[in-house]
């Protein structure tokens, strides 16, 4: 007996892990929009805030609640259904899986063959590394810092030897907390606080934990939080490496030329290194 094809707007059973919005619903993507409109069914944190999204969207669909107090059998069960089934996984805002439930759900999928695709979209923690300006090119994304002083001090000075820009989410009651543990452990790092993301009140400040530390003191923050602490400052090389430094490239270069080469390796400035040159040549 030859089965009816099923209708071409359906999915193919499986997980679909789709992005929500972070905070302005205008950036649901085009795509999740129409996952959403034609799975069989959600998956997420809370009925509630999904609900709400739906309603927005126009969408109707039954709302499984899944998080991690989901326990192994109801995430089995859920795994099953996939076999004939289209599910969505999406977290209360942004990017499931990132700061957020659903590996484990994951894994048991990829363990039993079932399909996983993603859905890509907003995402905090990438928008805060955005707008903050800080270096970029490569970065250390660690979910949120403890609430326990003592565990928090211990992820800073294990991350704080990672020379690379750090980044966090945090909650506002605990934001000066946290900078109070910066300044003492990492005070001469460049912070920003990405504070609202995409909401109408969206904020971001940089500057040293210091200074920062004492603006939240004085105007307590409100809202979603990403916290994120810049590289260790480049240190500045010695008279005596620039000069070897300039000697071995003015023996290929011009004056001009070594000193703008010694200037991006070490942070001096170019004009001073420019004169050391004519100098060492004139000798």
């Amino acid at each position: 007996m030859i089965e009816d094809a099923p209708p071409e707007d359906s999915l193919t059973p499986g997980l679909y892990i789709v992005a929500t919005p972070i905070g302005n619903l205008g950036d649901i993507t085009l795509r999740a929009v129409d996952i959403l409109q034609r799975c069989d069914g959600v998956a997420c944190e809370d009925t509630r805030v999904t609900g709400k999204l739906l309603k927005h969207l126009g969408i109707s669909k039954p709302l499984w609640r899944y998080d991690d107090h989901s326990e192994h059998r109801d995430r089995t069960r859920l795994v099953d259904s996939m076999r004939t089934r289209a599910v969505a996984l999406v977290s209360d805002a942004g990017t499931p899986m990132i700061s957020d439930p659903g590996y484990r759900l994951v894994n048991d999928c990829r363990a039993d063959g079932i399909p996983v695709t993603a859905i890509p979209g907003a995402c905090a923690a990438v928008t805060g590394v955005a707008l903050s300006g800080l270096p970029n090119d490569r970065f250390l994304f660690a979910g949120f810092l403890p609430s326990k002083d003592k565990a928090r001090r211990e992820v800073l000075e294990e991350l704080g030897a990672v020379e690379t820009t750090l980044v966090f989410y945090e909650t506002a009651p605990r934001l000066t907390k946290s900078l109070a543990a910066i300044e003492k452990l990492l005070p001469n790092r460049e912070v920003a606080v990405a504070r609202e993301l995409t909401k109408l009140h969206e904020d971001v400040r940089r500057g040293l934990p210091s200074g920062l530390l004492a603006f939240y003191e004085a105007n307590p923050a409100k809202g979603e939080i990403v916290l994120l602490i810049g590289p260790p400052p480049e240190s500045i090389a010695s008279e005596e490496d620039a000069d070897a430094m300039l000697l071995d490239a003015l023996r290929t270069m011009k004056a001009s030329q070594a000193a703008a080469q010694v200037a991006k390796a070490t942070g001096i400035d170019r004009k001073t290194l420019y004169a050391r040159a004519m100098e060492i040549r004139a000798k």
